[in-house]
């Protein structure tokens, strides 16, 4: 017989993934962070991107939502820095925001800093929980 599971029941038997924002626009963290605990995700914040760093070395999310305009540390660069500090499997799955993608090129530079995801603001609920589920069965 088939599982009549819905959607949050079988989310609920997986282990919830540990998800860092940074953006320094607090509305669309406060929105992603609702979206993601309703999930039952656990989440935390970063609003500058010199405190990203210390936040993924603490918290250890399972992935960085990430705004590639991020203040005191561009997204870029941030993005750079977490892919030296994780060199094993373990590292964790980078999507960048953006509400100014103007070409093929910044999502070339995305892909070479190692962005594995980007998306545009504002983020499409949707897609965004589509990308972090598949995470689960590899953590």
């Amino acid at each position: 017989m088939e599982s009549m599971q819905t959607p949050l029941e079988r989310r609920q038997m997986t282990r919830p993934l540990c998800v860092l924002i940074a953006d320094d626009d607090r509305d669309i963290v406060d929105t992603m962070a609702r979206l993601l605990r309703a999930e039952g995700h656990i989440v935390q914040s970063a609003y500058t991107g010199k405190d990203v760093l210390p936040a993924v070395r603490i918290f250890r999310p399972d992935a960085i939502i990430l705004d590639i305009s991020i203040p005191q540390m561009s997204g870029y660069a941030v993005a750079q820095a977490i892919r030296q500090l994780f060199t094993d499997v373990r590292r964790p799955l980078l999507i960048g925001i953006s509400g100014v993608w103007k070409d093929f090129a910044d999502r070339r530079i995305a892909e070479q800093v190692g962005f594995d995801h980007y998306l545009e603001k504002p983020a499409e609920p949707a897609k965004l929980l589509a990308i972090l589920e598949t995470l689960h069965g590899k953590r």
